[in-house]
């Protein structure tokens, strides 16, 4: 049985060493993203350097989220060979202390980083990002550019008779803010009568709020307003589930927004999917950590053969592949959100438990 001071130790192990891949990934990540974005808006005229670096440190901890199970898989790959090269784990079989016991502290960490990255690292990812795009808009004011249709979210409403569309370059504040919005109305013929374009919208009770509006009707040449408003039935609640983003949404407020979402008779799928996925990172993270465990802990003096080594990261790329592919059907309602989230963890989990039974225990 691995003693108390042996786990602590393999587990501020694995810690220490996934702790430095996750500031070297974050810093690898923001200059990236600070570049990236330096060069598709340095002409804006809005553009600071100040402005640059707070959207890609507000954006940084949702990228980094998504690839907390390479740094995990990698985590895990270079403490166990590290402990390989120093014979360590060469002396605790020698005691008698099996693979599946200097496992478990790592399995452990990696449990933990799960749930630490579930209840603080995803808030303030969450919230950063939707902070981000509130700045990126300000950035971007006076600067049009031209997404495809592909790109712009569209809402529909009827009011008194009118039917109106309504899309936007930028959804912020979660759907009850769009910037460069556009309204297009519609007569009962299905002709178009009006169309109004503002800088901001801001949905208020019973009316959007249109601020610095080109205001085109049908005939007539195009005016210009400071302020207008559109009606509309539509409550805050059901614009939030039609056109937030399930990212901008923290952990914890996942269920009300799921809840809310089927009083209004909608699937959200997105969102469940979000949830479940979230659910299952803390296994997903244990999952990559067997993954690691089947190509990292070969006898120091057999060599680490490089190719199962790249065998490993390949076989997590896979994986991290196949979870998106999956959640992509998730979110489509071809697969159940649950499904989708767990299955691959699951299958991997059993292959990762299957090899070490056949490589430790024959």
């Amino acid at each position: 049985m691995v003693t108390w001071t042996l786990g602590r130790y393999f587990f501020f192990r694995y810690a220490t060493i996934t702790a430095w891949f996750f500031l070297g990934i974050f810093a690898m990540v923001f200059l990236i993203d600070f570049t990236e974005l330096s060069s598709r808006t340095s002409a804006y005229k809005n553009f600071t350097v100040q402005i640059a670096l707070a959207i890609s440190i507000l954006r940084v901890p949702m990228i980094v989220q998504q690839v907390i199970p390479f740094i995990c898989l990698f985590g895990a790959m270079a403490t166990l060979v590290s402990l390989n090269r120093k014979y360590e784990l060469v002396i605790a079989r020698a005691a008698g202390i099996s693979a599946w016991q200097f496992l478990f502290p790592v399995c452990l960490g990696a449990l933990t980083i799960g749930l630490l990255t579930i209840f603080l690292l995803n808030p303030i990812a969450a919230r950063g990002l939707a902070r981000a795009e509130n700045i990126e808009a300000f950035l971007r004011a006076g600067n049009p550019t031209a997404p495809t249709a592909f790109d712009v979210p569209w809402i529909r409403q009827k009011t008194d008779g009118t039917d109106t569309i309504i899309g936007a370059k930028m959804i912020l504040n979660q759907g009850l803010e769009l910037a460069e919005a556009s309204f297009f109305s519609f007569d009962a013929d299905g002709n178009i009568v009006e169309r109004r374009d503002a800088k901001r919208a801001y949905l208020r009770d019973g009316y959007w709020d249109l601020i610095d509006v080109r205001r085109l009707r049908d005939g007539q040449k195009i005016e210009t307003v400071a302020e207008d408003r559109v009606p509309t039935n539509l409550t805050p609640a059901f614009v939030q589930e039609r056109l937030s983003q399930p990212e901008t949404v923290p952990f914890l407020d996942l269920p009300e927004k799921i809840e809310v979402a089927r009083s209004f008779g909608l699937k959200a799928n997105a969102f469940v999917m979000q949830f479940h996925s979230l659910v299952a990172l803390p296994m997903l993270l244990v999952a990559m950590t067997l993954i690691a465990a089947t190509v990292s802990m070969r006898f120091a003096r057999l060599g680490q053969s490089i190719t199962m080594i790249l065998g490993g990261a390949v076989a997590g790329f896979l994986l991290y592949v196949v979870s998106v592919l999956v959640r992509a059907f998730g979110n489509a309602g071809f697969v159940p959100p649950y499904v989708a989230a767990w299955l691959p963890v699951v299958v991997t989990l059993f292959f990762g438990v299957t090899f070490l039974l056949y490589k430790e225990d024959g």
